[in-house]
């Protein structure tokens, strides 16, 4: 079932953004999609990118207004850098997420300004919150198909993320007694064997040899498997 997420552009200028467009958003499982006022009549150039979307471009809807675009909406989230009083500023990650969440309640959108200009201050107070990509400053503005693929890939990221199964049981962990008992054997095997000479210089090097095994968080399994190849090589150690 197809989330009720829609993308709302207003006065798209560039027919290549509107079929770069078409093929992010079916790419991440999208289509809902509206034009408000758009400024392209020519969509062949949009066609040749829009490839294996053409469903998606031709089922575009066009609106003479943002009110229009977004009336039925329960959540509406503009694309811009500015920051607004009452209004939250929320990184692409948390938009995608709550995207996913409200879209149980309702239709939600995101609204992306033209390509020259982006968003009006009208347009801007309309939106419940805002959003913008944490760009470098020296080229701080992204391109419109661009941007649409970095939303519509969040909304695809947060939608998966909800609908994963459950993790499976963790195995059983070593208790540090069980893992107290690894590195007593280890250093035994390792005393026998000529590599621990002194005893304080080998505590520390035991205790250095062991940190990746203790940092790797053995399962009970494992630990015990480490124990039985340890008294085997200790076992059969050849005498001196």
């Amino acid at each position: 079932m197809m989330l009720p997420v829609r993308f709302v552009l207003m006065r798209p200028r560039n027919a290549e953004n509107l079929g770069a467009a078409a093929r992010a958003l079916k790419n991440c499982g999208l289509s809902d999609w509206v034009w408000v006022t758009p400024e392209v009549e020519d969509l062949t150039p949009a066609r040749r990118l829009a490839v294996h979307a053409e469903d998606v471009l031709d089922g575009a809807r066009r609106a003479d207004t943002l009110e229009e675009a977004i009336a039925d909406c329960v959540w509406v989230v503009g694309t811009s850098s500015r920051k607004v009083e009452g209004k939250r500023r929320l990184p692409p990650r948390s938009v995608g997420e709550e995207l996913v969440t409200r879209a149980t309640q309702g239709t939600v959108a995101l609204v992306f300004g033209d390509e020259r200009s982006g968003l009006t201050n009208a347009e801007v107070e309309r939106c419940h919150d805002l959003s913008a990509v944490p760009t470098a400053p020296e080229q701080p503005s992204i391109n419109l198909a661009q941007a649409v693929l970095l939303y519509a890939y969040e909304v695809r990221v947060a939608t998966l993320a909800e609908h994963a199964p459950p993790p499976g049981p963790l195995p059983v962990a070593a208790t540090d007694t069980e893992l107290a008992q690894v590195e007593s054997t280890l250093g035994g095997v390792l005393s026998s064997g000529g590599f621990l000479i002194d005893e304080q210089p080998g505590r520390t090097a035991l205790r250095d040899l062991f940190a990746p095994l203790r940092r790797s968080r053995l399962t009970r399994k494992e630990a015990r498997l480490w124990l039985a190849a340890l008294h085997t090589l200790r076992k059969h150690r050849p005498s001196g």
